[in-house]
């Protein structure tokens, strides 16, 4: 755990982007690490989405455990889970919820502040901190904020406010800053020069490539939920495909290429 941990730390430091994708099961965790990921998160809306949840808190606690316990096991690679706001505003809860995380085998966390007061956000990374080093974990804090992705501000405010809490979050404990939403190039790079911690930032469409976001200083690009959406949506194709022409061949094409998960699991 403790090497684990190290070593996630060790990816922020640059220069290169840690290209992070994102699981939702031990399979996926499994295939992503095993197709050369240097580290693999979980992704709170696709582990969500997998259990018939929606995503925004909802998921159990003990479901989201075991997650990342079986996510963990699966993956050859230091594993970070996406714990959206903490699923409770209780900060005792939340310590609670971060010993189990560490102690299903994760060396890192996502917590996002949505529409929550960033003094309260401040003092969840600050409960979220000392609970994992109370359990021997130097636990990667990636410190969410929503600013940009809810909307909850915009042009210079949006940026002034977005500085304003990742300041407070790097001195409440955090280790890095997400903010997902921006994807034009010189906002990315006004937000890397203005945190003092790495920052993270979300794949989606006009995002930068990986070359442009190391230029700029950024150093993790999460795929957040691209990735189940893709593997999704080859199964919606395949399964339409298989329904339209009941055609085993064609299946089984679709479907080569995926390891024997049997012997990975052994």
């Amino acid at each position: 755990m403790s090497d684990n941990a190290k070593r996630f730390h060790q990816l922020h430091q640059g220069p290169e982007v840690l290209v992070l994708p994102n699981a939702w099961d031990a399979a996926s965790a499994a295939l992503l690490s095993d197709a050369g990921a240097k580290a693999v998160a979980t992704s709170s809306a696709a582990v969500a989405w997998a259990r018939g949840y929606p995503d925004g808190d909802t998921v159990p606690v003990p479901v989201v455990l075991q997650v990342i316990a079986e996510a963990a096991k699966a993956s050859k690679v230091p594993l970070t889970a996406d714990i959206e706001g903490g699923y409770t505003d209780d900060l005792a809860t939340l310590a609670e919820t971060i010993r189990g995380v560490v102690g299903a085998g994760a060396v890192g966390i996502n917590l996002e502040d949505g529409t929550r007061d960033p003094e309260l956000h401040a003092r969840k990374v600050e409960t979220a901190r000392k609970a994992a080093t109370e359990a021997g974990v130097d636990l990667f804090i990636n410190a969410r904020t929503d600013v940009y992705l809810r909307g909850l501000a915009q042009g210079d405010a949006a940026l002034a406010e977005t500085l304003k809490r990742a300041e407070l979050y790097r001195s409440a404990g955090a280790s890095g800053i997400f903010v997902p939403g921006p994807n034009e190039a010189g906002l990315i790079g006004e937000l890397v020069k203005g945190v003092a911690l790495p920052v993270n930032v979300m794949s989606r469409g006009g995002v930068p490539k990986v070359p442009e976001l190391q230029a700029l200083g950024v150093r993790r690009l999460s795929s957040a939920t691209g990735l189940f959406n893709a593997a999704f949506s080859a199964l919606i194709k395949a399964t339409e495909g298989f329904l339209r022409d009941g055609d085993p061949d064609a299946l089984a094409a679709v479907g080569g290429g995926v390891p024997n998960l049997n012997k990975r699991f052994e």
